[in-house]
């Protein structure tokens, strides 16, 4: 069995991807993992896994400098056998792994050049330039390393042409995780958003799409807004009214409000980073038996009609929205199909048991070579 090291400079200590999914499941196949994190909470020993913290530094410009190397000093102090870098700005520490003589991945969370063309604190000019910039550096870089490993199919792909040894983890579901197994007939009238607030994941169609209601129904909101603008804008809205605001939730909360949901809502705009992108969110809703409605790209309506386990709509139109919120509230017995259908398409394909045993795989491969 070998030592194993995550490195992030950016996620959360139980980050779901890299804690709760990656790093027990090495831990419980009998590999020494190690989770070097920034968060200024503490060394601390959770699920078989040592986490490292190395603190956490005001700045966005303090993160990606300092705090990289706080990071490298702790993993190299580790004497690893592979290091797993989960953040963009750690590429630059590969080089200097491998001469340790450790095998280095990277773990491509999302399309990095296709997500600068969405930062909307960058002017649409500096966001090409910076995309661009990041997307030569990243086939200049990446192409060294021992391998990648990728969240989607579709940012696999992408790296198949710069790196040898490509893989993608898809982000499923645990089994069973979220299954609250509430009887459609003690379900309220209410839908529920999980996740990161923001703009451009369309929080402002959706409480506006409330307003159009011809139900009674109401959004359980559950997760931070990310832009105080958007969060001051959204509590102005007509639709606010019939918003349920939980806030953060720890993970047996939010199977409550998934239970408690008639479906769940994932109406992305149509923006680079998100028409290729697999949502957590959306196997997540698939996961608790509880219809989805989502973005109509071409990707999503793949998964959700071939698995016939929701609907897709225009995320643009607040009226779609809304006319899709009503028929699952005001057609149960159809709901509740569509929930069925999602939940055995995550157990017979969408979930992290079948994606942990191909890490452990890649892990046995790459260790060997």
């Amino acid at each position: 069995m070998a030592k194993i090291a995550h490195l992030t400079s950016v996620h959360s200590r139980y980050d779901i991807r890299i804690f709760r999914k990656q790093c027990r499941t090495l831990a419980q196949g009998g590999h020494e993992v190690y989770l070097v994190v920034a968060d200024g909470k503490g060394d601390e020993v959770k699920d078989g896994v040592q986490i490292l913290d190395v603190g956490t530094l005001p700045g966005r410009l303090n993160r990606i400098f300092k705090t990289t190397r706080n990071v490298l000093k702790r993993a190299l102090a580790l004497s690893a056998d592979v290091y797993h870098l989960h953040d963009p700005e750690l590429i630059p520490l590969g080089s200097r792994l491998k001469k340790s003589g450790a095998k280095v991945i990277f773990d491509s969370h999302e399309d990095v050049p296709k997500q600068l063309l969405s930062k909307p604190y960058l002017q649409p000019l500096a966001r090409r330039v910076v995309a661009a910039l990041f997307s030569g550096y990243e086939k200049y870089a990446c192409r060294k390393l021992d391998a990648i490993l990728t969240a989607t199919p579709h940012i696999r792909d992408k790296f198949k042409s710069i790196n040898g040894n490509v893989l993608d983890i898809n982000n499923f579901p645990m089994l069973g995780e979220l299954d609250a197994m509430v009887p459609w007939t003690s379900k309220k009238d209410e839908v529920c958003y999980v996740g990161g607030i923001t703009s451009i994941r369309g929080i402002r169609e959706v409480i506006n799409s409330l307003e159009l209601l011809k139900t009674s129904a109401r959004l359980n909101l559950v997760g931070r807004f990310s832009e105080p603008t958007v969060e001051r804008e959204a509590r102005t809205l007509d639709g606010w009214k019939a918003v349920n605001e939980h806030g953060q939730l720890d993970r047996h909360e939010v199977r409550e409000v998934l239970g408690n949901s008639v479906a769940g809502l994932v109406t992305f705009h149509p923006l680079p980073n998100h028409i290729d992108a697999q949502p957590n969110k959306m196997f997540e809703y698939m996961s608790s038996g509880i219809p989805v409605i989502a973005s109509n790209f071409p990707l999503w309506r793949e998964i959700i009609e071939g698995s016939n386990c929701g609907l897709c709509v225009d995320p643009l139109k607040p009226a779609a929205i809304a006319e899709a919120i009503d028929y699952l509230v005001t057609h149960p017995d159809e709901a509740a199909a569509l929930g069925r259908n999602g939940q055995r398409a995550v157990n017979e394909r969408y979930n992290w048991d079948l994606e942990g045993r191909k890490l452990l795989q890649f892990y046995s491969d790459l260790l060997n070579k």
